[in-house]
């Protein structure tokens, strides 16, 4: 048994750095005094200004906060999961622990006693790099004051993410470097500075990249790369900015979109700072970058499942801070995305790299980005035309692939889709010639299933793979659709189907019987004929944008309807999604399996007004198109 936990002990050190970089023979040597501990949800494993630890703890499995306290005030300062250490510096210290550490899981951490790991600074250089110049060590104490001054500047945790301004807490020691400068002098800048960025300018004073601690750890520490290079050949780019007046939740959505932790913050056309996930971190206790970065570093399924657990922890938090729907999912479509791209990248580990190029596609809510919690698996995936004779290997590789996605992604807890029109199913497995096939058949022959369909296929986004299989099928949609009016016709129909459940005497039409009775189902009877009916206009104006909001931007000043109507329904969309969050989220916390039936009389006065005015102006619009499509109307 004994062998055993040696063994795996061995195995987890070799993907963790700095353990990584260093020969099985002084791992194995490691691994043998190296015992673990088990840690329940709560533990205070290390106490501020307590003894100092006589432990590197690395997290197997779990998760811990890191945070100091002053004058009552508490301040986080890191959140780290499986992969990270702890317990660094006061070991180095020697004197006492610099911050509370914390269990926020059942956590399992590895212990590898002090006199181990002196030993091995003292004797390799790639531990002694890893710890004092990838910046692991940033002292906590000069870090806290300046969080601590942050913080002042911002007020209460209420709202700050859509309240305070990047400008407010990006750090406005900003060190620039000339990007011929040596990788070892740009090193010792970092160090004297203690920062954990630099801008690279080129020779006209335009900055033209980045290089952080993460840049020095695995491009320099890892590949043992030459110290004497110029720092150009080391840096990120291009430098992703964001201006000063944005709002912090701006920095974020960013942050998700490129996988990055700093942004370069411009003023008047000029560098003013930078931001990093770690300013944010101190403004919300829990980013969302963080939760991106732990599903990121995940290496099996299992690992996912508990980071995707964080999601409904961070839905509470923005709704606590005043955030508009959007903005909610937005955010979670970004960390869903992760999920699903991670377990792709399993899929590929699994069965070997895709014999041809290939594109998943999200459809439905996940396509438009406006999933609340996990709703049901709607997905395709377009591959390119097999090369003769091989098509029946091919698909059967991407059959067996799209099965090993699905059946993960239940783990995960995104149910299958009822109807089936998940990429496993054979049917929405195919060439790019055969959607486009399906394609022109729904346009050209809009009866029955085909507009179902439609509705549903039609907000087609690309997630992972080959984008332009994407885009070459979003071009031949878009081409063939315009000036279709019996196919507009039919979906004009279906948006309209759907009637505001509001009766005679404004009233609210509710169930009257059943699991539902006195709700109204907030879903099919508000939030869907809104979808459906900007998604009718994208399509007469072709619009390539799938989001509904995005939509509604975009048709502003191409459609006369949404230019006279763009606020209200943007208004209305916004009400009705936000409610539909708040309902599920109570659901969810309460161990409910969250669904779409509010009932009314639970709203407030206030709220039950802005719900019949939504009503009132979806009636409008379903007006208008029977207005215009009244000859398709059947």
């Amino acid at each position: 048994m004994m062998v055993k936990i040696i063994e795996d002990t061995i195995e987890f050190l070799k993907n963790v750095p700095p353990f990584e970089f260093l020969d099985t023979e002084i791992i194995n040597s490691v691994a043998v005094k190296t015992s673990m501990e088990y840690y329940p949800k709560g533990t205070y494993i290390l106490i501020q200004d307590g003894s100092p630890s006589e432990f590197l703890y690395i997290i197997k499995k779990g998760g811990v906060k890191v945070y100091r306290r002053a004058n009552a005030e508490e301040v986080t300062i890191d959140f780290r999961s499986e992969g990270d250490s702890f317990g660094f510096v006061s070991l180095i210290s020697g004197d006492k622990s610099r911050a509370n550490v914390v269990a926020i899981d059942d956590t399992i951490c590895y212990l590898i006693p002090k006199d181990t790991i002196l030993n091995l600074i003292n004797k390799y250089p790639e531990v002694r790099d890893f710890y004092l110049k990838s910046f692991m060590n940033i002292y906590l104490d000069k870090k806290y004051a300046e969080e601590t001054s942050k913080r002042a500047l911002t007020g209460t945790v209420d709202k700050l993410l859509f309240t305070t301004s990047v400008e407010e807490i990006a750090s406005k020691n900003v060190i620039s470097i000339p990007e011929h400068t040596p990788i070892r002098e740009a090193a010792g800048i970092m160090c004297e500075n203690r920062i954990s960025s630099l801008i690279i300018m080129n020779s006209e004073g335009i900055p033209v990249g980045i290089i952080t601690d993460k840049d020095l750890r695995r491009k320099v520490v890892a590949a043992a790369r030459d110290v004497n290079e110029p720092v150009k050949n080391i840096m990120s780019f291009p430098i992703i900015k964001i201006d000063a007046k944005d709002y912090c939740f701006e920095a974020i959505v960013r942050m998700l979109k490129y996988n990055i932790h700093h942004l370069l913050v411009i003023k008047n056309g000029q560098v003013s700072g930078i931001i990093t996930n770690h300013d944010i971190m101190m403004l919300q206790g829990l980013s969302p970058v963080t939760i991106v970065r732990d599903i990121e570093m995940q290496q099996n399924i299992e690992g996912i499942i508990n980071a995707s657990k964080q999601i409904t922890n961070l839905v509470g938090n923005l709704l606590q801070q005043g955030a508009k729907a959007s903005n909610i999912t937005r955010i979670i479509a970004e960390i869903n995305d992760r999920i699903v791209r991670k377990i792709i990248q399993f899929a590929e580990r699994e069965f070997g790299p895709a014999p041809i190029p290939y594109c998943w596609i999200a459809l439905g809510s996940e396509g438009r980005k406006e999933q609340t919690f996990k709703t049901d698996q709607d997905n395709a995936l377009i591959y390119a035309e097999p090369p003769a004779g091989q098509e029946e290997s091919i698909r059967r590789y991407f059959l067996e692939f799209t099965s090993y996605v699905k059946e993960n992604l239940l783990k995960c807890g995104f149910p299958a889709c009822p109807g089936d029109i998940m990429a496993s199913n054979p049917r929405w497995c195919q060439p790019i010639k055969v959607w486009k096939k399906y394609f022109s058949q729904w346009v050209y022959t809009p009866k029955g299933e085909s507009i179902t369909l439609s509705n549903i296929f039609f907000d087609f986004r690309a997630i992972y793979g080959d984008f332009s299989l994407e885009e070459s099928l979003k071009d031949y949609l878009l081409n063939i659709v315009k000036d279709q009016r019996v196919f507009l016709g039919y979906l004009a129909n279906l948006a309209v189907k759907n009637k505001p459940p509001l009766g005679f005497f404004k009233t609210f039409v509710v169930e009257k019987s059943g699991e539902h009775k006195d709700k109204l189902n907030i879903k099919i009877k508000g939030i869907a004929p809104i979808v459906d009916i900007v998604r009718l206009f994208s399509l007469e104006k072709g619009i390539r944008e799938t989001s509904t909001l995005e939509r509604i931007e975009a048709l502003k000043n191409k459609h006369a309807v949404v230019k006279d109507y763009a606020e209200e329904i943007i208004y209305a969309f916004e009400f009705l999604m936000l409610l539909r969050i708040k309902h599920q989220y109570e659901q969810v916390i309460q161990g409910k399996m969250p669904d779409n039936f509010i009932n009314p009389e639970t709203l407030s006065n206030l709220e039950k007004k802005l719900l019949k005015d939504t009503f009132h102006l979806i009636s409008r619009l379903q007006d208008i198109l029977i207005e215009k499509y009244k000859l398709m109307i059947i």
